[in-house]
């Protein structure tokens, strides 16, 4: 059985009808869409997307200063005391 990673669900025919009302029913949470009682899609707000992307973005960002920080030979050592 597949997960619902969402506490709002609506039906594809339900979207059709109102996408607006169904956001506005679930405030700044996402909402699952169902076709026969099966994930399809989700419906996010854009509030909740861009946090979404930014989490995505540091995580990236996160990875490629752990590699840069791997890298012994080209770093400098910097004292921020003497900055």
């Amino acid at each position: 059985m597949q997960p619902i990673l969402a506490n709002y669900t609506a039906s594809i025919t339900e979207l059709k009808k109102s996408p607006t009302g169904l956001l506005k029913e679930a405030g700044d949470e996402a909402v699952a869409i169902l076709n026969h009682n099966v994930t399809s899609a989700y419906l996010v707000p854009s509030a909740l997307y861009e946090k979404m992307m930014n989490i995505v973005d540091d995580y990236y960002l996160r990875k490629e200063v752990d590699e840069a920080l791997k890298d012994k030979e080209n770093s400098i050592r910097v004292e921020l005391d003497k900055i």
